[in-house]
């Protein structure tokens, strides 16, 4: 580390030269109170709204224009009596339903839930008195059938559950541990919207001491650190704000709320951290507060600003997928880039340029972020002299972990991944206790018959019978449920049909003769994984093949066809992405660099950190190497369909962040006219200590989000900590620069012969070299 004194002699002040027109530099500095206002005039409207994001968010994935969202509607508006949208509510600590306690218990519930206007009707042992209604001791569930009435379904699980307790206490005194507990899809994606926000409020308050702390011995003053901090929070309020506003135009996931504060605090943090750097570097250099500020932007704005149209073009690539959820993922990330990028051009350097050397305050040690450092140096000499091996030695054992990407798996997790605490949790572990989680699995399969046939005809009715009897012949499947199976009726008997209660009979066919509804309960081996299963075999069935009845339709929905079209929709676009992402980002560092070489070998090493952080999940959520450390108690066996799109397009965004500080600060040095090995040196000696303190917080940032209980997030966190952390020590302060020594001239081609240097001549990071 050297101090002031010395870094001012190897770098005297620099007479400033400013060039005529508009200059954003000067914009920011000369009209700072104008620009300190509006931000806070912006932050006033938009940061209330924050508090309001996790009533505003949605839960439930949706795909829309997929075979299962056809379905969805169908069974709505033709089967109105067949629960298209349903809760389950799970009864334990009482008595069996058999006996005349139990039917009690199971009165008074249906009677309190019909009070509700949103109910529509409910399925008990009192409607068919059925042992798979029963459990070993006594449990029993009840399906609700729920109408909306304009609010999302989830939103109803706060009036369903206060119901319930009411119940509970009225029995409490002969049965002190009667439960009653809520789950089904909508239960289930309340209670992960409730986990999810908390999971991130918690994530937020371990990170930010952490990260000041960091800071704090990164700069070596506490002023200097907490400006960081600041504008990592004040990101993540306004990108939350936006989103909240944005739902009265269309509806975003819960997943948005957890990747902004991921980006808000990394990127926030990361590109104020740039700026405070170069002010301070500026200071030092024996600027005015003033003149630093606008060397900070000059500097350091046009690095952010490539580096954030790096991010962001991953971001946007991810519109391309129609899923609700990843589309949420990409605005939340758009919005908090955005505002992260703009904060640290305009509202950093507007306050940085009134506190001046008050930077500085509270100091504890002498400088080091803002200052060149000695150490850093030795290594850039050491990888001068010996790239080859550093390229060797540094890349090989990461390749290893890369090849793992081969055996990477978007299934969804086998086994019991749900968080453990969650009421709706609990309840579907009572379920399949019982053998009957697959009410909440059900697959839901519509068959539309032939005009020359109705399913009340005798051709049609065999055709029901015959698919019922084909379907329920699968080992897979634990019951099958169709007016067929219910009447047991081998041939339509009018006057039997026409005593069939019409809520029932409405549930399985409609009125019309046309359509009929066929319910699939799968096994508990089955599972989830197995139940989709069963949906790619029924839709890749031969049309007419399953009711043997040329000219007939079926198709397939329910919970299972809507986790099958969501993983297909994600990976159908994934090659997509990745091609449009690679390309567009090639492009962009083409014009910032106007380097070949240097594109090239940024966009190589970006995919390089994604194999690796893809090998690693393999390794440890596929494999359950080390698992238990990250809370989870085995093998996952697979990962989520959305994973690998996220973390390809957060890594490779991310990435982009180090390599653009390295090249930007390599690129300045060798405009400066230095050689191509002085040049490389002092942009590690300038950027090392930024990088590796970047990084330091950024993997303290993702690894927060693997100690939730939320494993699609927790695989998350873990896969961007380890990219982060190979892509800012290995790739970027090793492997890069190894490169960029092999590269020689190369690396600046198609450059011209000359060098601009001249007087007061102070290049920005786009102002490559002109090669000799």
């Amino acid at each position: 580390m050297i101090d002031e004194a010395d870094d001012q002699s190897r770098h005297p002040p620099v007479t400033q030269v400013k060039a005529p027109g508009f200059s954003l530099s000067s914009f920011v500095v000369e009209r700072r109170w104008w620009i300190i206002a509006g931000w806070l005039v912006l932050a006033a409207i938009v940061i209330p709204s924050a508090s309001r994001v996790e009533q505003r968010l949605d839960v439930a994935a949706s795909v829309p224009g997929s075979e299962s969202a056809r379905v969805q509607a169908l069974i709505g508006a033709r089967f109105p009596a067949a629960f298209p949208s349903y809760a389950v509510v799970v009864v334990t600590g009482g008595a069996s339903p058999a006996s005349v306690e139990g039917r009690a218990i199971l009165v008074k519930l249906r009677e309190s839930l019909s009070r509700l206007p949103v109910v529509t009707r409910t399925l008990s042992y009192l409607d068919a008195p059925d042992s798979a209604f029963v459990g070993g001791n006594g449990e029993t569930y009840m399906v609700v059938g729920l109408e909306p009435s304009g609010k999302r379904p989830d939103d109803l699980v706060p009036l369903l559950r206060v119901a319930t307790r009411s119940v509970e206490s009225g029995f409490h005194a002969r049965f002190p541990g009667l439960t009653l507990r809520w789950t089904g899809e909508i239960a289930l994606n309340y209670d992960l919207r409730k986990a999810s926000a908390a999971q991130a409020r918690d994530a937020e308050r371990k990170v930010l001491p952490i990260t000041a702390l960091l800071l704090i011995i990164a700069f070596g003053a506490v002023a200097a650190a907490l400006l960081p901090v600041l504008a990592g929070a004040v990101s993540i309020s306004l990108a939350l704000g936006g989103a909240v506003l944005l739902t009265n135009f269309w509806p975003l996931s819960l997943l948005l709320q957890n990747v902004v504060a991921m980006l808000g605090l990394g990127l926030g943090i990361d590109y104020a951290l740039l700026v405070v750097g170069r002010f301070r570097e500026s200071l030092m250099a024996g600027m005015s507060s003033r003149a630093a500020a606008e060397e900070a932007v000059t500097k350091a704005g046009h690095t952010i600003a490539l580096s954030g149209a790096s991010v962001a073009i991953a971001f946007s690539a991810l519109l391309i997928v129609p899923v609700t959820e990843i589309r949420s993922i990409a605005v939340g990330g758009l919005l908090v880039i955005s505002v992260a990028v703009l904060l640290a051009t305009s509202l950093l350097p507007a306050i940085l340029s009134l506190m001046g050397a008050r930077v500085n305050a509270g100091r504890i040690r002498g400088p080091s972020l803002g200052a060149a450092s000695e150490r850093w140096r030795r290594w850039g000499r050491f990888v001068c002299a010996h790239p080859v091996a550093v390229l060797l030695l540094a890349s090989a054992p990461l390749g290893a972990i890369a090849f793992q990407t081969t055996r990477l798996t978007s299934d969804l997790p086998r086994g019991d991944w749900l968080p453990r605490d969650m009421e709706s949790s609990r309840a579907f572990r009572t379920l399949s206790d019982m053998r009957t989680s697959g009410i909440v699995n059900a697959v839901r399969v519509v068959v539309e018959f032939p005009k020359e046939a109705t399913w009340d005809s005798p051709a049609g009715w065999a055709a029901l019978r015959r698919a019922s009897a084909t379907l329920a012949a699968d080992p897979r499947v634990s019951r099958v449920r169709s007016l067929a199976t219910v009447t047991g009726l081998t041939a339509p008997n009018l006057d039997v049909l026409a005593a069939i209660p019409p809520d029932v009979r409405g549930s399985m066919v409609t009125a019309d003769g046309r359509l009929a509804l066929i319910e699939i309960l799968p096994t508990e081996a089955t599972g989830v994984r197995g139940a989709g299963e069963i949906v790619r075999d029924l839709r890749n069935l031969a049309p007419g093949s399953l009711l043997r009845l040329p000219g007939s339709v079926v198709e397939v929905g329910g919970l299972p066809a809507l986790n099958v079209d969501y993983e297909t929709s994600t990976l159908g676009h994934f090659k997509s992405i990745v091609l449009v992402v690679v390309v567009v980002t090639l492009i962009s560092l083409l014009l910032g660099f106007r380097s070949a070489l240097i594109a090239i070998k940024a966009v190589a090493l970006n995919l390089f950190s994604v194999a690796v952080a893809f090998g690693a999940v393999v390794l440890v959520f596929q494999d359950g190497h080390g698992i238990r450390a990250l809370g989870l108690e085995a093998a996952l066996g697979g990962t989520f369909p959305a994973i690998p799109l996220i973390v390809f397009c957060v890594v490779f965004g991310l990435s982009m962040d180090y390599e653009v500080f390295l090249v930007a600060r390599i690129a300045e040095a060798r405009a400066e006219g230095m050689s191509d090995d002085d040049a490389i040196v002092e942009g590690l000696a300038r950027t090392g200590g930024l990088i590796s303190s970047a990084a330091a917080i950024m993997i303290a940032v993702f690894a927060a989000f693997t100690l939730g209980d939320f494993v699609l997030i927790k695989i998350l966190g873990f896969a961007l900590s380890v990219a982060v952390l190979v892509d800012a020590t290995i790739m970027r302060l090793a492997v890069g620069p190894a490169l960029l020594k092999l590269g020689g001239r190369w690396n600046w081609w198609p450059g011209k012969t000359e060098l601009y240097r001249r007087p007061g001549f102070a290049p920005g990071p786009a102002y490559l070299p002109k090669i000799r």
